[in-house]
């Protein structure tokens, strides 16, 4: 039997790489073998993956040659950053940098770069329709994301960029779930309109990653957009009510008023949902249902993660 090829993950103890780590260790046929990258090798998660026979490596994102080090030897690499952990969109671009070229100097035959649009081609900085963050950004944690994206282009890093959806687990862990006002009803609040927003469960990114891998040479230099869903606001409201057993009403709010929330990140989050709900035929067309379904037939709608999920959805 010829020896399997190596998959490094990066954040193989997080959202998105976990889910990659996962769907390679469940597959027994499968042609690959799961290098995990994780800062903490000593971790309970990182062991817990260790247990499962992923072998892990230390490495950290902010060290150029851990990551050369981590990724010598393997066949491909899966790169993320992680923006909420610290809120910079240049700390992103230099670990997006630092892993392009380690993929480039460790001759990594396939790369795939979790990434977002750089919403600045749509909406310029001087566009006071919203406002400019950071001095030199619309949505920071997409924006450096995007621009990251040249990086592994100027190397020739044979790359597959993937698009990702917001997270049906943000209703969980993220504050996103319905909320229950003084008249003792729940909503869930958005400032999308009546737009759609494309949906994904953390799982089925990784299952989708292991997919393209598998697909191989045919994904390369190619962007790669997946969801399980597209959802008005009055849609993911009904979904939430029919699992939930409670009424939940979608509450619209304007974009300026999401952005005045005051939570970390409202600011971000508001010119996110504003630029979702005003380019969503483009953002949503960019996110195909079925060429995530083609690549994880597992695939999950709302209904489908609310029966395996409803009961981790805080209801205060």
């Amino acid at each position: 039997m010829s020896e399997k090829k190596i998959i490094a993950v990066v954040g193989a103890t997080g959202a998105q790489g976990g889910g990659l780590v996962r769907a390679i260790l469940g597959d027994a046929t499968s042609e690959f073998s799961v290098r995990a990258l994780t800062r903490n090798p000593q971790s309970d998660n990182a062991k817990a993956l260790a247990d499962a026979g992923a072998d892990v490596v230390a490495a950290d994102m902010d060290n150029p040659a851990s990551i050369r080090q981590a990724f010598d030897g393997a066949h491909g690499a899966f790169c993320v950053t992680a923006f909420w952990e610290h809120f910079s969109p240049e700390k992103e671009v230099a670990q997006a940098g630092a892993m392009a070229q380690a993929a480039k100097d460790a001759g990594l035959q396939h790369v795939i770069w979790s990434t977002l649009e750089d919403t600045r081609k749509f909406i310029p900085l001087d566009d006071d329709r919203m406002p400019t963050l950071m001095e030199k950004y619309k949505v920071p944690h997409f924006d450096g994301k995007g621009e990251a994206d040249q990086a592994f282009r100027d190397l020739g890093v044979p790359t597959t960029f993937l698009l990702t959806s917001a997270y049906f687990e943000n209703m969980i862990y993220f504050g996103m779930g319905p909320k229950k006002s003084d008249d003792g009803k729940y909503a869930v609040t958005l400032p999308m309109g009546d737009q759609k927003l494309p949906w994904i469960a953390v799982e089925d990114i990784g299952k989708c990653a292991y997919g393209i891998f598998k697909e191989g040479a045919k994904h390369i230099d190619q962007t790669v957009g997946i969801a399980g869903e597209h959802l008005t606001g009055e849609e993911l409201a009904a979904g939430l009510s029919r699992a939930l057993g409670v009424e939940v009403a979608y509450n619209a709010v304007e974009p300026e008023v999401y952005r005045g929330f005051g939570f970390p990140g409202a600011d971000d989050l508001g010119n996110m949902f504003q630029f979702n709900r005003d380019f969503s035929d483009d953002f949503c067309a960019a996110r195909n249902v079925e060429v995530a379904r083609a690549l994880n037939q597992e695939l999950q709608d709302l209904d489908a993660w609310l029966a395996s999920n409803k009961d981790r959805i805080p209801l205060d």
